[in-house]
């Protein structure tokens, strides 16, 4: 095998997060929670960042409680302060492959919108201002134009900003932020 096949060979627990995010998305958030706890327990608290990372963000939205919400969304957001470009150049597999910074807007903003869910609005506008701050690392695409939106909406809603949008985006599948 090639160095260049190696880079592209899959990687397993990703493709394992990917088969129980669709559960999820299919409506079985039950068995999609049950799942990602059993892959949370294999990759383990000090497991590679970027599985960490991307269980706990999917793991949150298969929460039924806000504050549990909330502890997902800090675990991921944890665990991106520990990922490094390559990495995700590792998994993401095209050209201009996603870097950690563009990952901040969303796992800013889903941590907002629990705050909102918790009636918390201070934690609530810190988090979204460093969404609006991050933003400007997503692209000029459907994406990037789904995010800002989204911020610009829990902006308008937590009396931080003028902007609106129509569409909510988050990187690693729908949308999430419902307030």
């Amino acid at each position: 095998m090639t160095e260049r096949q190696e880079q592209v060979a899959p990687d397993a627990m990703m493709t394992r997060i990917g088969q129980a995010v669709m559960l999820h998305h299919g409506g079985d958030r039950e068995e999609a929670r049950g799942r990602l706890l059993g892959l949370w327990a294999e990759i383990g608290a000090t497991g590679d960042p970027l599985h960490r990372c991307t269980l706990a963000h999917y793991m949150a939205d298969t929460q039924d409680d806000p504050s549990d919400e909330l502890a997902w969304d800090l675990r991921a957001l944890s665990a991106a302060q520990e990922l490094s470009d390559e990495r995700v150049a590792e998994v993401v597999q095209h050209e201009g492959a996603l870097a950690v910074r563009a990952l901040y807007p969303s796992l800013h903003l889903n941590l907002a919108a629990d705050y909102v869910k918790l009636d918390r609005p201070d934690a609530a506008r810190t988090h979204i201002r460093r969404a609006r701050g991050a933003a400007d690392a997503l692209g000029d695409d459907s994406y990037g134009d789904g995010v800002r939106a989204a911020i610009g909406r829990l902006e308008l809603r937590l009396g931080e900003g003028d902007s609106a949008g129509e569409s909510e985006g988050d990187p690693w599948g729908p949308p999430r932020q419902r307030p």
